[in-house]
């Protein structure tokens, strides 16, 4: 169905791939599809690239391979695509905003975005659970030369990314990309989800100095006899 078929589509091609040639009366018996409905399916089918139509004494019809079907079907949606960035109306200048973005799918899909288009740095401030989520990514950054920064609650490693571990940060996210824009708010599991999205300049540059201040802290408590008095950091001398 992912790959634009009805339900009952499915099920018909389905039905094929299980058990090669056939008529549409054997489709609908097995399926318990009405006969009608079993037609028009098998018509639709072909018309999609999912099956073939074969001239016998009685018209029957045979499966295209789940992988054939599959491969053609994002070939077609990436000619799409380019046909539709070619000839998209010309954007407006985007306005700098914020906006939030709910829903575990849609945050992460918008984290994957960002990081895709990252042209110089990113910081990134997050659990390693979540870490692992866009890995890749961040992998594919680091190969291109860019740099990550990372602040994360273990021990993470990423070789050539610049990695600080921090105090336990809940379901806390933070991304920071080129200065321009930031994602903060909550992900994970047991948490609400949401985010605020903006390329809003005080914003980022709020969160950034949130975050290179806690790089600080970090490196302040790996001094021996430092401590932190009522938020300000002190050094003991002995």
């Amino acid at each position: 169905m992912q790959m634009g078929l009805t339900r009952q589509e499915a099920t018909v091609y389905q039905q094929l791939l299980m058990s090669g040639k056939q008529t549409g009366y054997e489709i609908a018996k097995e399926t318990g599809i009405s006969r009608s409905n079993a037609y028009a399916a098998l018509s639709s089918l072909v018309d999609k690239g999912a099956a073939y139509m074969m001239e016998e004494s009685a018209k029957k019809y045979i499966p295209v391979s789940l992988e054939e079907f599959c491969n053609n079907h994002i070939h077609k949606m990436q000619e799409i695509k380019i046909w539709l960035l070619d000839n998209q109306p010309k954007p407006k200048m985007e306005e700098e905003g914020y906006i939030t973005i709910e829903g575990e799918k849609h945050v992460l899909d918008k984290i994957r975005v960002l990081l895709n288009q990252v042209e110089e740095r990113v910081y990134v401030s997050c659990t390693v659970e979540t870490l692992e989520l866009f890995r890749k990514e961040l992998e594919k950054l680091l190969q291109d030369g860019k740099k990550v920064v990372i602040v994360t609650d273990d021990d993470y490693e990423l070789p050539k990314a610049k990695i600080y571990r921090s105090e336990r940060k809940g379901r806390q996210l933070g991304i920071i990309t080129d200065s321009r824009f930031t994602l903060t708010g909550e992900y994970g599991t047991d948490s609400t989800n949401t985010c605020l999205y903006s390329g809003q300049k005080n914003l980022v540059t709020l969160f950034k100095s949130a975050l290179a201040n806690e790089i600080k802290l970090i490196n302040y408590m790996k001094v021996p006899n430092t401590k932190v008095y009522k938020g300000k950091i002190r050094r003991e001398n002995k």
